[in-house]
């Protein structure tokens, strides 16, 4: 039988443009509702989104989640190694830190850190189980509103990371471990060319989701009167009475430090699936780039 003269025909999916068009639509009224509803007043969000007060609360904000992703990631490295120990005490003592701060809420555990002084008046550096003191100083002094913030954020971050990072090192199959061993290879080499590579495919994406979820976290600081981006809106909004256009720019900056975070997680992803598929993702660049080769008019001058 000749196929030479049929004709191919894509499948049709009328479901799919139906779907479109309803998404489309929908999409359509939520624009138009923002920008013909007076009531949202953009020109009050464009004036206080630049504004000094609330770029200085934005600085606070980055630097919470720098501060405290940072030292959450390290201190949830050390309790995920602590939990593959074979050693008891450790396995129990990094089970209990992580059921403690996963198991109460961090607004509790912001507010205990910040009303330390009332249980230990003075914190001192010495010899235990005696009256020898190198260092001393009062609670109050030393538990500052900054510093009950970072505590609170790193504890309650650490705590979720260890099994972040525990969950990506079992992950790696231990097969290959085995083989590592049994050819003489270090163990730190081991850990930093075999395990570290592949288990950050696993940790990176829940990782970055815990980073992002940090950044909107910060916001719960404002119980202590810290002046960050949420607490500083707050401060205008009840002078000024416009309480959602205030409301607007805090959620549009925290939209824009999360888009921001989001790119990162994209190329670091893309960085350590070599090895793990055949050929790496397209960037926006690059399929922006194949889309206009794709559709590029054909250039027909000169054609006989």
């Amino acid at each position: 039988m000749d196929y030479a003269d049929y004709r191919l025909v894509p499948a049709r999916r009328p479901w799919r443009w139906v779907g479109t068009a309803v998404v489309a639509l929908g999409v359509a009224a939520v624009v138009w509702s923002l920008a013909t509803n007076p009531r949202w007043e953009w020109g009050v969000v464009a004036q206080w989104f630049t504004a000094q007060s609330v770029v200085n609360g934005l600085v606070e904000t980055l630097k919470l989640t720098a501060i405290s992703g940072a030292l959450g990631f390290i201190l949830g490295f050390i309790l995920a190694l602590m939990r593959l120990s074979a050693s008891p005490l450790l396995v129990s003592v990094s089970w209990t830190f992580s059921w403690i701060f996963r198991s109460t809420p961090l607004l509790v555990q912001m507010l205990l850190w910040y009303n330390l002084g009332y249980l230990y008046e003075k914190i001192s550096l010495g010899i235990p189980f005696t009256d020898i003191r190198f260092f001393e100083v009062q609670t109050t002094t030393l538990i500052s509103q900054f510093a009950a913030a970072v505590l609170g954020l790193t504890l309650n971050q650490a705590a979720y990371s260890a099994e972040i990072i525990r969950g990506g090192i079992l992950s790696v199959d231990q097969g290959q471990l085995e083989a590592a061993a049994a050819l003489g290879i270090p163990a730190w080499r081991r850990s930093t060319r075999i395990v570290l590579p592949q288990a950050m495919r696993a940790i990176l994406p829940t990782a970055f989701n815990e980073i992002i979820g940090l950044v909107k976290g910060t916001s719960i600081v404002y119980v202590l009167a810290y002046s960050e981006l949420f607490y500083t809106v707050q401060v205008i909004y009840n002078r000024t009475q416009q309480v959602l256009p205030l409301l607007l720019v805090a959620t549009l900056w925290y939209v824009v430090i999360t888009s921001v975070l989001s790119v990162f997680q994209y190329y670091i992803e893309r960085h350590y699936s070599k090895g793990a598929v055949r050929t790496l993702p397209l960037t926006p660049l690059q399929k922006a780039r194949k889309f206009f080769a794709t559709h590029a008019p054909v250039n027909t001058a000169g054609r006989k």
